[in-house]
């Protein structure tokens, strides 16, 4: 008898039972890979299902919610970005490309927990590795059990038995259930893993933390088919040939999305970056066209970051565009309004746009010092050191206003700036700081104006 099989979407985790070139849930292409149907065993329950203990309804104003139920990692940034710390009973799934410094910030948030019971499983080391690595990161206690084993069954009987306060699984890739026939990695083991220590999570209240490896297509079936079954979703991200790592939540049950934290690899694991405003802008170049520096919102924290243009003549028929950092079609749009509006022909210049610090610019807040670079690269005129840029550029060439404006001016005065352009239609009860001028600007050419004399 020929063995059932269905299709899941490694984008979303869409399950389909037919294969189609375009997913049917979220339309993303080539996203379908065939994977066996695993029912469970002599059509008997899944644990934790029909047929064991049932809970029974309750009111909602019966439930009892005096305990604190979060707690400190140890770690400020990763504090921030859960929302004020970890959630006891949560889990959590760290994605991110191999080798970007995930087991390493989870090796420190093991040393720091030097109170609490922690089970680490490697599916990846042996134990001797991983004692290696924990004594070069300082980040050995009494109370860390280390546990190098692949069977998902084994893993979940040691943690009964322990019953640790903390279990980390790196990585769910290495997980198998002998009772699948598909392989170790393959979407079936990967979602029968995951599902296996939520159920745990839930009903012992052990915190869960779940390494999963993705490269940069999301394949492997990464954290896209596991999203829906997690509390919280963390993305290591970061340049492999910089120091600097960026962590951000893409869901959380329990805290904003928007938050970041903002590490530093370094010889002895990650160091924390409490002001990313300073290192993003540290040896930023004195005097040079072709800069501005901005104020983005990342969640409650406002960072200053250093957007770089250069703009040269074009010998090619078309004009090459490059950016990084920098949405591709806003950049493109920008460019657009600066020469239709601004008066600016950068439509005949190759352009390139970079964002210093793997900063991902995805605020309409940016726009204004995108067209202020491009437009001090084109004219060859600095910007100047004390001028920073905030506002969103509309296709008319209008300036417009953007929220948390007194926050960012505050940060803007923090660093040492006196000029700032900013929309001419904000509201004029905002708390200017000491020492900082405001030029207020209702066009793309009037700001140039005001900048490039």
């Amino acid at each position: 008898m020929k063995s059932k099989t269905v299709f899941y979407c490694t984008e979303c985790g869409n399950e389909t039972g037919k294969w189609s070139g375009r997913c049917p849930a979220c339309g993303a292409w080539n996203t379908l890979t065939e994977a066996p149907s695993v029912p469970a065993p002599g059509g008997k329950a899944a644990p934790g299902n029909a047929g064991s203990r049932r809970n029974t309804p309750r009111r909602i104003t019966e439930l009892d919610d005096a305990e604190e139920i979060r707690f400190s990692t140890g770690v400020t940034e990763l504090d921030r970005v859960l929302g004020g710390g970890a959630v006891r009973g949560s889990l959590v799934l760290f994605g991110g490309a191999p080798g970007i410094g995930k087991s390493t910030l989870l090796l420190q948030i093991c040393g720091n927990l030097a109170q609490q019971k922690v089970l680490y499983v490697t599916g990846e080391e042996s134990g001797r590795q991983l004692k290696m690595r924990a004594v070069r990161l300082g980040a050995e206690g009494e109370d860390l059990y280390v546990l190098a084993e692949t069977d998902i069954n084994a893993v979940i009987r040691s943690a009964e038995e322990l019953t640790p306060d903390i279990l980390i699984i790196d990585s769910v890739q290495t997980m198998y259930n002998s009772d699948i026939s598909s392989a170790p990695g393959s979407i079936n083991q990967v979602k029968d893993a995951t599902m296996s220590v939520m159920r745990l999570a839930k009903t012992m209240g052990i915190t869960c933390f779940v390494v999963s490896h993705v490269n940069k297509e999301g394949a492997i079936a990464g954290p896209k088919v596991l999203e829906h079954m997690v509390d919280c979703v963390l993305y290591f991200e970061g340049d492999r040939s910089s120091s600097y790592r960026i962590l951000r939540a893409a869901k959380n049950r329990f805290g904003s999305t928007n938050e970041i934290g903002v590490f530093e690899m370094a010889e002895n694991g990650l160091r924390e970056v409490p002001n990313p405003s300073e290192t993003m802008l540290a040896g930023r170049p004195v005097n040079s066209p072709g800069t501005c520096v901005t104020c983005v919102m990342q969640g409650t924290r406002p960072i200053l970051t250093e957007v770089q243009a250069l703009l040269t003549p074009s010998s090619l028929t078309q004009a090459r565009r490059n950016m990084n950092g920098v949405d591709y079609n806003r950049a493109m749009l920008l460019l657009a309004v600066l020469d239709k509006i601004g008066g600016l022909h950068v439509s005949g210049c190759d352009a390139y746009i970079n964002v210093i610090g793997g900063m991902e610019l995805d605020e309409p807040a940016a726009d204004l010092a995108v067209v202020l670079a491009a437009a001090s690269s084109f004219r060859d005129i600095p910007t100047g050191d004390d001028l920073a840029a905030v506002g969103e550029v509309g296709l008319t060439g209008a300036i417009r206003s953007v929220p948390d404006m007194e926050q960012r001016l505050r940060e803007i005065s923090r660093l040492g700036f006196r000029r700032c352009v900013i929309p001419a239609h904000m509201r004029s009860g905002i708390t200017v700081p000491d020492g900082l001028r405001l030029l207020r600007a209702r066009n793309v050419r009037e700001a140039v104006n005001a900048v490039l004399i």
